[in-house]
C-alpha cells in the first residue's frame, strides 16, 4: 500500500481550494527564499517535469505562470495522517509492516488461504476504508511476495489496484526494465545494462553465479531471485508505535461539544483498553477533527502524568474539543477522533524481544 503523492495530497486535503493546481511541498534550507529541494509534488506539477529531490528554483522555473502552490513540509501533520491510515489498515487484522510514512506491506495469507480473489476484495476494501476514514487516496498492489506486490503497486499509481497471481508473475515481470525492481538504483541498472541486461526477463535468465561474481553474494542472490519472482522476504510486524488513535463518523454534522464528546466515549474507552493491553503508558492526549469540507484539524497536549483512567482521558479530550470548536466559528464537524501519544512501556512490561532474548 502506497499513499499517492502523500505530502502534496495531504496539503490538498486540508486546502481543498488548491486542488487542480500544481502543488509542490518543499524542504527549504533557509539560505534564500528559494533554496532547498522538492519533497513531494502532485500529478499536475509532475506533468510539467517537477520531481522529488529537484531544487526548488528549478521547479519554480518549470511552473512559471502555471498558478502553482509551493508549501513547506509539515512533518507533524503528515505523521498524524500517516498514523491514522495505518490505524485503519490494522483493523483488517493482517500482519502490517510499515516501511515509511506513506508505505506499508501487509501479509494477507492468514485471511485468504492463498485465494487471490479474496485478496483483491480485501485490498479494495482497504482503499475504500482509507479514503472514507482519512480522505486520502492510495494505491495497492497484490502479489505472492513483497517484490511483486511493490512493482504492481508502482505500476497501478495513482489510486489504483493491481493483482498479480502466481501464474502471472513471469509474464508480468519479464518485459519490465530492470530499474523497476525494488532496490535497483541508477548505478546497479547501469552495470546491468553494460552487461546487455535491460529487462527483468533477461536478468532472470542470467546464471546466478555470474550475478554473485559481479555484485557480491547478497545483492547477486537478490537480483536473481527477485527477477524470477521468487524473493520471498517475510512481512515483519510493526513495532515501536508512536501513537494510538480512533476516529468515528458523527451521527450528524455537529459543532456541539457535548454531542461530539458523547460519541467519543466508546472510542476513548477502547483506545485506553488497547494501550493497557499493549503495555503502554501515554503522556499525550489529542483530538482529531474532520470538518464538513474535509479539512483535517487536530489539537494535542503533553501531560505531566500518564493517562491511567477514562475520566482523565475524557477531561482532557473535552478541554481540547472546546478549544478547537471555539476557534472554528460556525464550522461543523463531520468526523471526530481521539489519540494517545508519547507512548512508553509500563514498568515491568516485557516485550517479545525480552522473551526471545532470554530463551
Amino acid at each position: 500500500m502506497d499513499l499517492d503523492y502523500f505530502f502534496a495530497q495531504a496539503e490538498e486535503l486540508r486546502r481543498p481550494e488548491i486542488r487542480g493546481r500544481p502543488v509542490v511541498v518543499c524542504v527549504y534550507s533557509g539560505r534564500t527564499e528559494v533554496s532547498g529541494a522538492v519533497a513531494s509534488a502532485n500529478y499536475v506539477a509532475r506533468s510539467y517535469g517537477v520531481k522529488a529531490g529537484m531544487p526548488i528554483s528549478w521547479a519554480m522555473k518549470l511552473l512559471e505562470g502555471k498558478d502553482a502552490v509551493f508549501l513547506p513540509v509539515d512533518k507533524q501533520y503528515y505523521s498524524e495522517l500517516s498514523e491514522r491510515v495505518f490505524g485503519v489498515i490494522e483493523q483488517v487484522g493482517a500482519t502490517l509492516e510499515v516501511v515509511s510514512i506513506d508505505e506499508a506491506f501487509l501479509d494477507l495469507t492468514s485471511l485468504t488461504d492463498g485465494d487471490f480473489g479474496r485478496a483483491e476484495e480485501i485490498a479494495s476494501s482497504i482503499k475504500r476504508s482509507v479514503l472514507n476514514e482519512t480522505g486520502l487516496r492510495c494505491t495497492v498492489g497484490v502479489g505472492p511476495n513483497k517484490v511483486v506486490a511493490k512493482i504492481a503497486c508502482d505500476r497501478a499509481k495513482p489510486d489504483g489496484l493491481l493483482v498479480v497471481r502466481p501464474e502471472e508473475v513471469k509474464a508480468f515481470l519479464e518485459g519490465l526494465p530492470v530499474e523497476e525492481l525494488p532496490y535497483v538504483g541508477k548505478k546497479v541498472s547501469e552495470r546491468l545494462r553494460s552487461m546487455g541486461i535491460e529487462t527483468i526477463g533477461q536478468l532472470a535468465a542470467v546464471d546466478p553465479q555470474v550475478l554473485i561474481s559481479k555484485f557480491g553474494e547478497a545483492l547477486g542472490t537478490y537480483l536473481h531471485l527477485a527477477a524470477r519472482g521468487e524473493y520471498d522476504e517475510p512481512v515483519v510486524p510493526r513495532t515501536g508505535r508512536t501513537q494510538l488513535s480512533r476516529i468515528v463518523t458523527l451521527k450528524r454534522d455537529s459543532r456541539d461539544p457535548d454531542e461530539i464528546l458523547a460519541q467519543l466515549e466508546g472510542p476513548m474507552a477502547r483506545l485506553l483498553e488497547e494501550a493497557r493491553r499493549q503495555g503502554y503508558l501515554c503522556r499525550g492526549v489529542g483530538i482529531i477533527a474532520i470538518t464538513t469540507d474535509l479539512k483535517t484539524l487536530s489539537r494535542s497536549r503533553k501531560l505531566k502524568e500518564p493517562v491511567v483512567d477514562l475520566e482523565a482521558f475524557r477531561r482532557n479530550v473535552a478541554s481540547l474539543l472546546n478549544e478547537l470548536l471555539g476557534e472554528l466559528g460556525e464550522v461543523r464537524l463531520r468526523r471526530a477522533g481521539v489519540k494517545l501519544f508519547e507512548l512508553e512501556r509500563a514498568p515491568g512490561q516485557k516485550t517479545l524481544g525480552d522473551f526471545v532474548g532470554s530463551s
